[in-house]
């Protein structure tokens, strides 16, 4: 019994951080150049001496939420008509120069400032494939799939699409831009195209949103109902049989 209680407590507690996760998905579905998160698991207990516990190896045999991790995967590619509106197909993000250093991101909603710079819609200047700034003349603007950027019909810069080696996570600053671990240098992505007058959406649909939220606040309605039950018989046995001994 006892092992079936922890086994009804980390599953409620993982299904608990998963519905946090799954409820931030959900209200970025609209969110452009979005990625959803996926939750991952992990043991209760860790480091070289977990197993030496009784109660480790009880707990051991059950996976708690470890985190989440990046979706990669494409999102839906939505024509705007805008030509400074870009949007990635493949793997990698734009790199822009924040107040606090460089960001990634897959929301490619860029305008001109009265300066002649491409910037985001926080203002946060979009960076070249050599990491500088791109002016933007008055002109006609033509962004080809590599990302060089035409105006008038002479190249001005080539936008720059940067990846990160294998199993780099990200964090997320705010709901669509990203911050690199400390001392993970980007690479130009070789597996990237540029479509102009297009913005990425979010990875996440609503209806597959919606479907997984309530597939899991049905999981952790369910691990609340077996703790329940178990509650109520350790009740019993407190009250009816230990008096007995």
């Amino acid at each position: 019994m006892d092992s079936g209680y922890y086994a009804a407590m980390t599953g409620l507690v993982a299904r608990t951080q998963a519905l946090d996760i799954a409820a931030t998905n959900l209200s970025n579905a609209s969110t452009p150049g979005y990625r959803a998160e996926q939750e991952y698991f992990r043991s209760v207990l860790l480091g070289p001496d977990a197993q030496d516990s009784q109660l480790g190896q009880t707990v051991n045999n059950f996976g708690l939420l470890g985190g989440d991790r990046l979706n990669l995967g494409q999102g839906a590619i939505q024509q705007t008509g805008n030509p400074l509106d870009l949007a990635v197909e493949g793997e990698g993000f734009f790199m822009v120069q924040s107040p606090n250093g460089p960001r990634y991101t897959r929301d490619g909603g860029f305008h001109r400032t009265p300066a002649g710079q491409l910037v985001t819609e926080a203002g946060d200047a979009v960076l070249s494939s050599t990491g500088q700034k791109i002016p933007i003349p008055p002109g006609q603007v033509t962004v080809g799939a590599d990302g060089t950027v035409s105006v008038a019909g002479g190249v001005v810069a080539t936008v720059g699409v940067y990846t990160f080696p294998k199993g780099t996570q990200l964090t997320p600053e705010g709901v669509n831009r990203y911050v690199a671990p400390e001392g993970v240098a980007p690479v130009l992505s070789k597996n990237a195209a540029i479509h102009q007058g297009a913005i990425e959406g979010a990875n996440q649909g609503v209806i597959p949103g919606t479907m997984n939220l309530m597939l899991i606040q049905r999981e952790a309605e369910m691990m609340q109902k077996v703790l329940t039950v178990f509650h109520t018989e350790f009740n019993k046995i407190a009250t009816e049989d230990l008096p007995k001994v």
